[in-house]
Formats: structure tokens, C-alpha cells, sequence
């Protein structure tokens, strides 16, 4: 089974996959424990993490569509891919240097070079997956990378909870440079392995920054942009599982299992959206997204976190790569990289706006109390951007191969 989905989606998948996993082996270690290094080593506060984030994050999917119409400018990759990559592994050893000079200054610089990294590679590699993939394959190839992708993510935080077991005293910093090794590996093996499909020969038209997309196209931005502005950053839930009695080594594993079920869920989701369609697959994510934050905005129980960052996995398996696939679909080849950087590009924005809305919502309670308005508002955002999405007529680009 496994040799024929290599047959069909490419050994560029698999090898971008390998790229992947080390990369989010070094980037997973850190995620479940920034908040914490943030608001206790560093001594800031949730309302600035949520700037810090949002900030972050949106210069992730912010720039993206710069970086992706380049890739499709100049028919190239490889470049930006590796380029992204080596960026990503130097600004984390940056970022733990924040603990004995500067501060969260210096943490912002090193977050932000981290984001500008994704950014840079992010759409040319996702370009490169569906140029390497025939159409009817590739929810199977955006899942399988989702899966090895993920499956860094399941072994960074077990790393890290391994140390925090074995070397409890081991100062928070030292786990960002620790991470540096996993990052500069990733830069190798692209470099080594990772290869650029040649442009069709045919195609002498070179695209422009800026590109006419078709209708449907804007119709998935506009439901996109409805949810993003509830998506907020996965540090709030972080954080919130702390509040509700998690220890900094449950929180590190119940991250872990949020990932575990984003691993095992990916690839055979992405293979299902090649035969029922992507459009159900993500209005099912999203609705299963407004229901984990309901229960963020109600649950009081410590065992509630497991539950529900367990669900939020699943969300993200219905959701990461279908969505690309199907932005895939919805344009033409040559204007691949710049449509997917765009979609994210308007994520980002959006998060910037829901993490900074979180921030800052951060200690109003509803009901007596009882409910969180951040996660509710995350919640209203995510069911309305699913209706949307339902509502809409989207139709594949015939060039779309």
C-alpha cells in the first residue's frame, strides 16, 4: 500500500516529508513550551503574547503570497524551500538567548525570523508537492506529508518531556538551542534531496506578481477569511489547559496527543477528500474546530484539555492539507504557489487579528463567569465560516494538473 501512494504522489513527497519532520521535531519541542517560557522566564504577560504571536504568525502566512508569486515568477522551488528552512533553524537558538539578554525583545526578533522562514518556503514547497503529484492523488500526497510532518511533532514534545523527566532542572532556554541540531538537518537533506519540477515548455507566459485568479478561488478566501478571524493562536489553548490544573510536563504531552491524532488522521482524510470531495472534508474540520472551543470557553474539569486538544488534532487532519489540495485545484499550474502563499496570506492576517482579540479578551467571562468570550468568539467565527463555505459553488480549474 504504502509503495503504490509512493508511486503515485513522488519521491519529492516523501523527501519533503523527511524535510518536514525534522524541522517540526525542533519546532514542537519548543511550541508547548513558549507560553510558558514567555509569561514565566521572561516574565511578560498573556496580553503580550498575544501580540507577540499574532505578530509572528502573521508574518508566517502574511508573506506568504509574496514568496509563493515569486516561485511562480521565476519557476523555482527549490531555492525558496531551502532558503525558508535554513532561516527557521538559526532564529530558534536566537530566541532562547532572549533568557539572559534583551529579554522578549529578543524573543519577538528570533519568533519573527521563525515565522519569516515558513513564510518563505511554505508556498513553494506546498507547489512543489501538488507539481510533483497527479490531481486525483493529491489529498493522498498533502496528507502523507501532513502525517510525517506531524509525526516531528508527536517526537519534539516527547523529547522535550524526556529531558524536562530527566534533567528537571534544565532552564527553558536551553531547549532552543537544543533544536538548532533537528533544524540545520532539515536544511541538508534539502539541499540533498529535494528536486524542482521542470516547467511545462509549453507555458511561455511568465506569470506576474500580480495574478487574476478565478471566481471560485475568492470564494474559498472569503470563507477562509470568516474563519480565520477566530482562529486564534494554539498558545491560548496552551495556556488555558495550564489555568485548568495541567502540569508544564501534561501540558507538553497533551500536546503530544494532539499530534499523535493529527499524524494517524492526515493522511487517510486527505485520501478521502480525493474521493468524497475537499469542500465536505473542511466544512467538517471547521465545525469540529467551533466545537473545541466551545469546550475551552466552558469546561472547569482538568481532564477536559486531553479531551479536547485530542479533537483538535482531528480538526487539523480534516483540514491542513485538504485545504491546500484544494486551493490546488481551484487555479491553474503556473499560478499554484502564489494562490496557495494568498490563501495563507489571508489566514495569517486573520490570525493576527484573533490572536491579538484573544489577548486582549483574555479575562472577560460570560454567563456569570462561567464561559470564556475568547473561545466563544473563535467558536461563532469557525461555525460561520463553515455555512459560508456550504453555501458556495466551487468548480476545479481545468488546468489545474
Amino acid at each position: 500500500m504504502f509503495r503504490h501512494g509512493q508511486r503515485k504522489i513522488g519521491r519529492n513527497v516523501i523527501a519533503l516529508g523527511w524535510v518536514s519532520f525534522f524541522t517540526d521535531l525542533a519546532s514542537e519541542m519548543l511550541y508547548p513550551l513558549m507560553p510558558l517560557f514567555f509569561t514565566q522566564t521572561l516574565g511578560a504577560s498573556p496580553k503580550l503574547l498575544g501580540v507577540v504571536d499574532g505578530l509572528a504568525e502573521g508574518i508566517s502566512s502574511g508573506l506568504r503570497w509574496i514568496s509563493g508569486a515569486l516561485s511562480d515568477r521565476f519557476r523555482q522551488r527549490k531555492p525558496f524551500v531551502f532558503a525558508g528552512y535554513t532561516i527557521s533553524a538559526f532564529s530558534k537558538p536566537l530566541m532562547g538567548m532572549s533568557a539572559w539578554v534583551v529579554g522578549w525583545p529578543l524573543f519577538l526578533i528570533g519568533r519573527c525570523s521563525d515565522r519569516l522562514g515558513k513564510s518563505i518556503r511554505t508556498s513553494a514547497r506546498d507547489a512543489l508537492i501538488a507539481d510533483s503529484t497527479a490531481p486525483e492523488s493529491r489529498g493522498l500526497a498533502f496528507g502523507l506529508h501532513r502525517t510525517m510532518d506531524t509525526c516531528g511533532a508527536i517526537a519534539g514534545p516527547l523529547l522535550a518531556l524526556a529531558i524536562l523527566w530527566a534533567r528537571p532542572q534544565t532552564s527553558l532556554a536551553w531547549f532552543f538551542l537544543i533544536a538548532a541540531i533537528p533544524g540545520l538537518i532539515s536544511s541538508v537533506l534539502t539541499a540533498a534531496f529535494v528536486r524542482d519540477i521542470p516547467h511545462d515548455p509549453k507555458q511561455t507566459h511568465i506569470p506576474s506578481i500580480w495574478q487574476p485568479y478565478p471566481a471560485p478561488f475568492w470564494m474559498l478566501i472569503l470563507a477562509n477569511v470568516l474563519f480565520s478571524l477566530g482562529n486564534s493562536s494554539d498558545s491560548f489553548l496552551l495556556l488555558r489547559s495550564r489555568q485548568l490544573g495541567l502540569s508544564e510536563a501534561q501540558v507538553v504531552l497533551a500536546f503530544a496527543v494532539y499530534n499523535l491524532v493529527y499524524a494517524l488522521g492526515s493522511t487517510p482524510l486527505g485520501h478521502l477528500s480525493d474521493k468524497v470531495g475537499r469542500r465536505p472534508v473542511v466544512i467538517s474540520g471547521w465545525l469540529l474546530y467551533a466545537a473545541v472551543y466551545l469546550g475551552f470557553a466552558t469546561t472547569k474539569d482538568a481532564s477536559g484539555p486531553w479531551i479536547l486538544l485530542a479533537v483538535y488534532g482531528l480538526y487539523q487532519a480534516l483540514t491542513e492539507g485538504v485545504t491546500k489540495a484544494l486551493v490546488s485545484d481551484l487555479v491553474a499550474a503556473h499560478q499554484r504557489a502564489g494562490a496557495i502563499g494568498l490563501f495563507y496570506t489571508v489566514s495569517g492576517l486573520g490570525q493576527l487579528a484573533a490572536s491579538v482579540i484573544a489577548g486582549f479578551t483574555w479575562n472577560i467571562r460570560l454567563a456569570d463567569g462561567r464561559v470564556m468570550f475568547p473561545f466563544v468568539f473563535g467558536a461563532g467565527c469557525a461555525a460561520l465560516g463553515a455555512l459560508v463555505l456550504a453555501l458556495m459553488k466551487l468548480r476545479p480549474h481545468a488546468q489545474s494538473g
